[in-house]
C-alpha cells in the first residue's frame, strides 16, 4: 500500500482508479466489508484500489467538543488498512480550505482531475462537500457526465443491527468486549511505542510501561484488564490506566500498564494492548498513598478476573 498524505504529495495523476470515501474508526467488520466490495471491484476493472480518509474527521474539525472518542489512533487505521492490500491510501488533511470546497470542486478537483475515478463505492448517506451539500444523487449524476460509476455500499447487520463504530463504542462503555471484539473480528486493542513516563508508578512499587495515545480522546477511559502483547512472542497480562491521569494532574492521554510478574527494561518496543475487562472508572485522589491502595486493590481485582477467565 502506497500512503498518500495530503493531495499535494499525489504529483502525478492515476490512470483510473476505483475508491471509496469514509472514516474508516476502527476498521470494523463493515468497513472491513466494503473494502472487500472495493478490491472485488478493483480486480474486475484491472485498476488499483483506492481508501480515502480524512485527518483530523470531519466532525472534529468542525465540533471537537462534540466529536465521538476515537475507537483507534491514525496509525492503527493506516497499519491495518496496509495489511488488507489495497494499493493506495489518500488521506486528506480536513482544514478550512477543504472545508469550503464545494461538492462539485470536491468532485472535479479529487475525483476527477487526480484519482481519474472510474468507479465509486460509498454508502447512501455520504454526504460531502461544502456544508454537506453533496450527497449520492449528486454522484450518481456526476458520475453519468464525467464516466464514472458509482455503486452502494453494502450495510452489513449482525443480531439484526447494522455495524457500525458508534454500536461498538457503546459496546465498550457498556464493558461488552465480547460483543466488541464480535464487531470488530478481532480483540479490541491500542498499540503504540514505550515512551518514557515521570517514573511515578516505579516510585509508588509499581512500575509501568507507557503509551502516549495523543491528544484526541479514545474511547475507552478507566481502569482495564489487559494482556500486552508484542515482547518477545509472549503474551502477558497486567492493569492498564486509560486516561489524563487526574491524581498527577496529566496533559493528553495516556495508555500506562502495570505488567503482572515482570520487570524487564523494554522502552521503544511497539506493543499491543489487548482490552478485555474494565475494574473501575479514572479517578482522582486526594494523595499518593490513597492512589498506591487503590492500585493495589485494581491489580487483586485484575488478577481474580484473569483466574476466572483464564487456565
Amino acid at each position: 500500500m502506497k500512503l498518500i498524505r495530503g493531495l499535494h504529495n499525489l504529483t502525478q495523476p492515476l490512470q483510473g482508479c476505483v475508491a471509496t470515501i469514509g472514516n474508516f474508526d476502527g476498521l470494523h467488520l463493515g468497513h472491513q466489508h466494503i473494502i472487500n466490495q472495493l478490491k472485488a471491484v478493483a480486480e474486475r476493472y484491472e485498476l488499483p484500489s483506492v481508501v480515502i480518509l480524512f485527518e483530523p474527521q470531519p466532525v472534529e474539525f468542525f465540533d471537537p467538543e462534540q466529536a465521538p472518542r476515537r475507537l483507534a489512533r491514525l496509525r492503527d487505521k493506516i497499519t491495518r488498512l496496509a495489511a488488507m492490500n489495497i494499493d493506495y491510501l489518500l488521506c486528506l488533511n480536513f482544514n478550512e480550505a477543504l472545508a469550503e470546497l464545494s461538492a462539485e470542486d470536491f468532485i472535479q478537483t479529487i475525483l476527477i482531475d487526480k484519482l481519474r475515478l472510474r468507479h465509486l463505492v460509498i454508502g447512501d448517506d455520504f454526504r460531502f462537500g461544502k456544508k454537506r451539500s453533496g450527497d449520492f444523487d449528486l454522484l450518481k449524476c456526476s458520475g453519468e457526465k464525467y464516466g464514472f460509476d458509482v455503486e452502494n455500499s453494502h450495510t452489513l447487520l449482525i443480531d439484526g443491527e447494522r455495524v457500525s463504530s458508534t454500536r461498538i463504542r457503546r459496546c465498550l462503555a457498556d464493558n461488552d468486549f465480547v460483543m466488541a471484539r464480535q464487531l470488530l473480528d478481532r480483540p479490541y486493542s491500542l498499540s503504540g511505542r514505550i515512551a518514557h513516563g515521570k517514573k511515578l508508578g516505579r516510585e509508588l512499587g509499581y512500575p509501568t510501561i507507557n503509551l502516549r495515545m495523543g491528544h484526541r480522546q479514545i474511547a475507552v477511559e478507566g481502569i482495564f484488564a489487559v494482556l500486552v502483547k508484542g515482547i518477545d512472542n509472549r503474551i502477558l497480562r497486567g492493569v492498564a490506566s486509560i486516561g489524563t491521569r487526574p491524581t498527577v494532574d496529566g496533559v493528553g492521554t495516556i495508555l500506562e500498564v502495570y505488567i503482572l510478574n515482570f520487570n524487564e527494561q523494554i522502552y521503544g518496543r511497539c506493543v499491543e494492548v489487548e482490552i478485555l475487562h474494565k475494574i473501575r472508572d479514572e479517578e482522582r485522589f486526594d494523595s499518593l498513598d490513597i492512589l498506591k491502595q487503590k492500585i493495589a486493590e485494581d491489580i487483586d481485582r485484575a488478577i481474580a478476573y484473569f483466574d476466572e477467565h483464564f487456565e
